[in-house]
């Protein structure tokens, strides 16, 4: 018989193995299953830790067996197969479309990822070029290029969305590709992004052995397209490598679009074609929040002898400010600030923590959710003008970042002290900071939209009520945090998948506005390959 066990225990006692197996066991007595220490076996299944009402502990769930009990079953590859005659193309090799081509080699499906992007070994010398001379490349850098915006960016593997499904394969996935095997049990598991880049080009070996083929720094600039009964077919992409300059035609049984949340081209390529395909959706921007770690760690594990035991400290937090959510995001303790424009007179920062979680600072974004009515009537009236209406919020966030270049200086970004912003003051000096750029004495309060600042001071001063000590002279606030997630929508047909304008396209992962991070992209690009392959397969043309 097996059970599933939670305890609660001391951080001190984690790797006590007969300490951990007495608490199974008089758990297990509670429920009237009579257990010997000796008889009884046990699997970690997740832990979590609990700091809450001044004492830290750790709560951990097991999976309890007892004599004989059949073995647990354990966790297998799948079965991939040698790529055969059909073909998919993939546009982007950020989490859904490398796990959408997995998936698609268990059919036997041939895909071809077609990524704008360099790949890792390139892409590191152009992300040192944005910190060290402040060149964005515009189609090599933290957002594009092998493994997508995930790759140099931390790594996180936790989704607070339940309804895709069990997000364990995906874990599993990783685990087998090199990550840790401990992300298959930490309540919010995180690889890092020393780590995920050889990770990412194990998943892409795997994917050429089979036969499927990746090009790199192939920029896809239209689609091709048939049309029949007023219906449009994209039948295959039209490419140009950015090295070279050559343009090639690629054409495929169908196209799984997993471009990423900061493909601009891609959602102006469609409203070309079909505006109707897209739709306006709720998006967040806001700052990035900067802390020494020592401090967050205090907060959050109430002293200094807890928290060089249990290692840097999360947070996360949630408000309701005025109608409208404001709450922090992707969390990097431990972490550093980093660069992420896409392109020129653009100001962009994102966070990101290596796996071993311990610089000396730890950051988050703090955002401020923003819907399609809150856009301004220019942007709306500016989308209207080029013929969608749906572009309102990517002019506006656009608008933002162009407003974070002009009150910063190259990449070096807009900064300024928590406590000036709240008291509306200027920053006379600034603390040490790890976005390596650097940063520039700025009245983000003056500057940002009243919507968004406004929020973001009270929801401040509620969290430090929460947190105290939050509210601190050493905290920063640098901007913009603007990528948090797309304010489009591709639509897609919800039994087919395919979208609604574009018939054998089928939109995936969070640039297609369905997913929000690296585990649900990654899952949303298989449900798609999954069905992909379902067409492909019952199809007799």
């Amino acid at each position: 018989m097996r059970s599933e066990i939670t305890i609660v225990i001391p951080p001190e006692l984690e790797h006590d193995s007969a300490y951990i197996t007495q608490a199974l066991c008089r758990e297990l007595h509670k429920r009237q299953i009579a257990a010997q220490p000796e008889s009884c076996s046990a699997q970690l299944l997740k832990k979590s830790i609990d700091a809450r009402h001044g004492r830290v502990k750790l709560v951990m769930r097991y999976a309890v067996s007892l004599g004989k009990d059949e073995p647990e079953e354990k966790w297998t590859a799948p079965d991939w197969h040698t790529a055969g005659s059909k073909t998919v193309l993939i546009i982007g090799s950020g989490p859904a479309g490398l796990f959408g081509a997995l998936s698609l080699l268990e059919h036997g499906i041939k895909p071809v990822i077609i990524e704008r992007g360099s790949e890792v070994s390139r892409r590191k010398r152009d992300i040192a070029a944005i910190s060290t001379q402040g060149i964005v490349g515009t189609h090599s850098n933290y957002c594009f290029g092998q493994g997508g915006a995930g790759t140099f960016s931390d790594g996180k593997l936790y989704t607070r969305s339940t309804k895709r499904g069990d997000s364990s394969a995906i874990l599993n996935l990783f685990a087998y590709f090199g990550a840790d095997h401990s992300i298959c049990t930490d309540a919010h598991p995180h690889i890092g992004t020393n780590r995920l880049p050889a990770i990412v080009q194990e998943i892409c070996k795997k994917i050429e052995s089979l036969g499927g083929e990746l090009h790199f720094d192939t920029y896809c600039t239209d689609f091709v397209l048939a049309q029949k009964n007023g219906e449009k077919t994209v039948k295959g992409i039209r490419a140009t490598n950015t090295r070279t300059g050559r343009a090639e035609d690629f054409f495929a049984d169908a196209v799984l679009l997993a471009s990423g949340h900061s493909a601009y081209d891609i959602y102006t390529l469609i409203a070309r074609h079909a505006p109707g395909a897209l739709e306006a959706k709720t998006f967040a921007v806001g700052v990035r929040v900067e802390h020494p770690r020592t401090l967050i760690d205090s907060i959050q594990y109430h002293g200094a002898q807890n928290a060089r035991s249990l290692g840097a400290a999360e947070y996360r937090f949630t408000s309701q400010q005025n109608g409208r959510g404001v709450y922090s995001f992707c969390m990097c303790p431990g972490g550093f600030v980093v660069p992420s424009a896409t392109g020129p007179n653009q100001l962009v920062v994102n966070g990101m923590s290596s796996a071993g979680r311990n610089s000396r600072w730890s950051n988050a974004a703090v955002v401020v959710e923003t819907r399609p009515e809150d856009i301004p009537q220019q942007f709306l009236e500016q989308a209207e003008s080029q013929g969608c209406s749906a572009f309102a919020g990517l002019l506006w966030r656009e608008h933002m970042e162009h407003l974070a270049a002009q009150n910063g200086s190259g990449q070096r970004a807009p900064a300024q002290r928590l406590a000036d912003f709240l008291s509306h003051a200027e920053s006379g000096s600034l603390p040490v900071t790890s976005y390596a750029p650097g940063i520039v004495s700025s009245r983000l309060d003056k500057w940002l939209p009243a919507q968004i600042s406004e929020r973001l001071g009270s929801c401040f001063l509620e969290v430090n009520r929460k947190m105290k000590g939050y509210i601190s002279p050493d905290a920063l606030l640098i901007a913009g945090e603007t990528r948090t997630s797309t304010p489009v929508r591709i639509m897609r047909n919800a039994e087919t998948l395919e979208c609604t304008a574009l018939k054998n396209l089928y939109p995936a992962g969070e640039g297609s506005g369905y997913a929000g991070g690296i585990v649900s992209s990654a899952m949303d690009g298989e449900k798609c390959a999954r069905r992909i392959a379902q067409k492909l397969e019952t199809s007799h043309d």
